[in-house]
């Protein structure tokens, strides 16, 4: 019998792994902070997927935050900051059988919250899917990419992968999911702030020559934590990886700068702020990182002290 998955941030990334989820045969639901009056007579979300193949439509029960209804299986795909909080909302849903998985931008949250909540059990993604929101409950299926789940120290995946490998986005699991996430991250933290700053493109980086000298800066720095970090293969391979993504992803925005555009508050924290943070417990210093981390903190109006 297939786990029921519930969905906690109906965003873009969330929408996208919902819908796979119910296509695969599993019961899944979207959690909602509240469930709006249009909503709460029939419980349910229309959602709508778009991609180059066409256009899916499928129905969707949700529920809200506040329910007393156990929930087994969780996926969070929130904003960084907003992990915490949201999973404070559903905690009395949870309990030591329930799985959590985090498909979540950065580092450092699975830390924040195996802290408050030892009793609960905690897994990583990382997707490289790409998908963006059009509106409520509707999205585009923009790219597509791969997705690796783990569990820090887990050789073998637990019983319920086999519901992932199954779907139709390519899943594998990832014995070694923190340096899949710190790799990630590192490559985010070399390209992100710095299209923010800019409000330009990837593809910018490679084109302006000051924008590239920059780049080849912040790997150098980024290069040097992650060998002292215990990642020598990331740190060798970390300038052609981020020439990789910004060419393959020349015409795009990242998220960070899309979070600038629109007034949102960014994941600058778990991204630089946590690479600067391993940085100071191994007595290196990386200016020039911390030169984005700081002006990115002035954009997002709360001051380098926070």
């Amino acid at each position: 019998m297939k786990a029921p998955w519930h969905i906690l941030g109906a965003g873009a990334v969330g929408c996208l792994f919902a819908s796979a989820l119910h296509r695969s045969g599993a019961a899944t639901t979207l959690l909602v902070r509240r469930l709006p009056a249009s909503e709460l007579e029939r419980q349910t979300a229309l959602l709508v997927v778009d991609s180059d193949t066409g256009q899916r439509t499928l129905t969707l029960p949700l529920s809200a935050n506040n329910s007393a209804q156990y929930i087994s299986h969780l996926l969070v795909t929130t904003k960084a900051y907003d992990v915490r909080k949201a999973v404070a909302e559903v905690a009395h849903r949870l309990g030591p059988a329930s799985h959590i998985l985090l498909m979540v931008n950065g580092m450092g949250i699975l830390e924040e919250l195996q802290a408050a909540y030892p009793h609960l059990q905690f897994y990583c993604g990382t997707t490289t899917e790409g998908a963006y929101s059009i509106a409520r409950f509707r999205i585009c299926h923009a790219g597509r990419g791969q997705t690796r789940l783990g569990q820090p120290g887990m050789q073998q995946p637990p019983d319920w992968f086999e519901q992932w490998a199954a779907i139709d986005l390519t899943t594998t699991w990832e014995p070694d999911i923190e340096a899949a996430l710190w790799q990630k991250m590192a490559i985010n933290c070399a390209i992100n702030p710095l299209t923010a700053l800019h409000q330009c493109t990837n593809g910018e980086l490679a084109k302006q020559s000051r924008l590239a000298a920059t780049v080849s800066q912040l790997c150098a720095e980024i290069a040097q934590i992650s060998a002292a970090r215990g990642y020598p293969a990331i740190s060798a391979s970390l300038p052609a990886r981020v020439a990789e993504v910004i060419a393959a992803t020349a015409n795009n925005r990242s998220s960070m700068l899309q979070d600038i555009l629109n007034g949102r508050r960014t994941e600058i924290e778990y991204l630089s702020g946590y690479l600067l943070a391993v940085a100071e417990q191994l007595t290196i210093t990386a200016p020039h990182n911390a030169v984005m981390l700081r002006r990115i903190r002035e954009i997002d109006g709360r001051g380098a002290s926070e």
